[in-house]
């Protein structure tokens, strides 16, 4: 397969845990060419990213200029990806920049509020660009977050808990959202008061999301990621439960979503439009 024909893809936050394995795995891809790595933490700057996660020097060095490099990539090559897993304070300028050079942003980074994922879709709109926003690369949790749609129709009481590892920013995370969300879309309020409840102190049960619906966000060293949807029901609880034990998990999805977002004209969110 000729360079011109494969997907350039350019990863943003390439140094991050996430971006390491996005770059094994955009590598060794055959349809796609690693055409950047971007990283602004200034103690890997000019290092060979290859050498960085482990596979050897790839003749390609990690910098911190977006723009130009978003530049340079439409005009070498035809079908251009920007792969972002930053952080919830970059994210936006970052998938905004690339949409207006014709780069298709697929983002990993969650934190964007309802109101910059709102301007994106317009301007990817205007632009023709097409944009994934994916809270979850993982084929699991897309099957969790069907499977609590499901029991929706059963139960009247349901909790969300997330567990991450204690360097993730934003809480909740964007997955427990986007549960929480595509329960409050099905017609109907959770949880119906039984008593006249106290937080003795503010936060003591979690936040309130959509249709009264309580995310919970533990943040320990040791974890990755994982989420529970907890249903409950006179004499009984049923429990939803993803774990990731490897990012390697993700990659699937991310590969997936290089791909279709090629095909796209406008911005789509959550991996389940995909499959």
């Amino acid at each position: 397969m000729t360079q011109d024909s494969t997907i350039a893809v350019i990863v943003n936050g390439a140094a991050g845990k996430m971006g390491r394995e996005v770059v094994k795995a955009v590598t060794q891809a055959e349809d796609m060419t690693l055409f950047a790595a971007i990283d602004h933490n200034p103690q890997v700057q000019g290092l060979d990213v290859g050498t960085l996660v482990g596979m050897g020097e790839q003749d390609l060095f990690i910098t911190q200029e977006l723009e130009p490099t978003l530049a340079a990539a439409v005009q070498s090559h035809r079908q251009t990806v920007m792969v972002d897993f930053t952080h919830p304070s970059s994210v936006y300028h970052n998938v905004r920049a690339a949409i207006a050079y014709g780069v298709r942003p697929v983002v990993g980074t969650t934190g964007l509020s309802e109101e910059q994922i709102k301007d994106l879709a317009e301007f990817a709109d205007k632009a023709d660009v097409g944009c994934l926003i994916i809270p979850n690369f993982s084929i699991g949790m897309v099957l969790l977050q069907q499977a609590a749609v499901q029991a929706s129709q059963y139960f009247d009481h349901v909790e969300i808990i997330e567990l991450h590892h204690n360097q993730k920013a934003d809480a909740p995370s964007g997955t427990a959202l986007q549960t929480a969300q595509m329960l409050s879309e099905l017609g109907k309020t959770y949880n119906p008061p039984q008593v006249e409840e106290k937080e003795h102190f503010p936060g003591a049960r979690g936040s309130k999301v959509g249709e009264q619906i309580r995310v919970h966000s533990v943040r320990l060293p040791g974890l990755i990621a994982h989420q529970e949807v907890l249903f409950g029901a006179p004499g009984q609880i049923y429990t939803l439960r993803h774990d990731t034990s490897d990012r390697a998990c993700y990659m699937p999805g991310v590969l997936l979503s290089i791909r279709k977002v090629i095909e796209l004209q406008t911005l789509v969110f959550g991996l389940e439009k995909l499959i």
